[in-house]
């Protein structure tokens, strides 16, 4: 029986998938003003992608920022993610400063997940893990690929790779540019689900070709879906309130 991931209620790996929204405010302001509308939204875990924050290299001010939205969404499931540049992200920064940023925010007491990208050193990622399980946070160990979407082989591979260092939740989203694409991810979640995972795993086909990955996941063995409520992080996310008419009308058919 596979693993399941549960923060504050929500229980990620079972039913239909779960709707995470992010939130992208530069500025503690706007990041206020986010979290409160978001209060209002039907959504079921929060992800702070700390790379659109102005002030992502002040630690204090991250600080500052996350207890600001734990405040208002003390119930909900906190995401805590730094998407690189190379991998869609908003800015690039050093690796020591990365996994300094992700540590002290996994020590703080303040975020339930950490999102850790899986192309780093490996003997970081695990020490990283271990610090995070200490402090009842769980991880997400992603790869995101925004030119293409490799062979169903490749797919699998990161995914298991994400599993086998620990990773809580292996998650991959890949770039279509065929329709054929997008069933090579959904192909590669299948075989991923049905034959080696363990625990529960994110994917997605970005864009618009790639938004069927995005309803199906329950289908295909995905258990959380990225929804938009304002702005979105990536292409192709679905505004919050279809997705979740989708999701449960795909659910109640199972």
């Amino acid at each position: 029986m596979k693993k399941t991931v549960t923060v504050r209620g929500i229980t990620i790996g079972e039913g239909a998938p779960k709707i995470c929204v992010p939130m992208v405010g530069g500025t503690i302001a706007q990041l206020i003003e986010e979290a409160e509308f978001l209060q209002t939204v039907d959504l079921d875990i929060v992800e702070w992608r700390v790379d659109f924050f102005e002030h992502m290299e002040d630690l204090e001010k991250v600080k500052e920022a996350l207890t600001a939205i734990r405040l208002l969404l003390m119930d909900t499931p906190l995401i805590f993610t730094f998407r690189s540049a190379r991998e869609g992200g908003e800015k690039e920064i050093s690796t020591s400063y990365y996994f300094e940023l992700n540590r002290i925010v996994a020590e703080s007491g303040q975020i339930d997940i950490l999102d850790v990208e899986l192309f780093n050193d490996e003997k970081n990622i695990k020490t990283l893990i271990s610090t995070a399980h200490r402090n009842n946070v769980y991880v997400i160990i992603s790869n995101h690929d925004f030119e293409k979407t490799p062979d169903m082989g490749e797919i699998v591979s990161r995914l298991r790779k994400a599993q086998a260092l620990g990773g809580d939740l292996p998650k991959i989203a890949v770039m279509p540019k065929s329709s054929t694409d997008v069933l090579t991810l959904l192909e590669a979640t299948n075989t991923m689900n049905e034959q080696y995972a363990d625990r529960p795993i994110i994917t997605m086909s970005m864009a618009g070709k790639g938004v069927i990955s995005r309803l199906a996941g329950e289908v295909f063995g995905s258990a959380l879906t990225f929804g938009a409520a304002k702005r979105t992080s990536a292409p192709g996310q679905v505004p919050v309130t279809e997705l979740r008419k989708v999701l449960s009308l795909l659910h109640e058919t199972l």
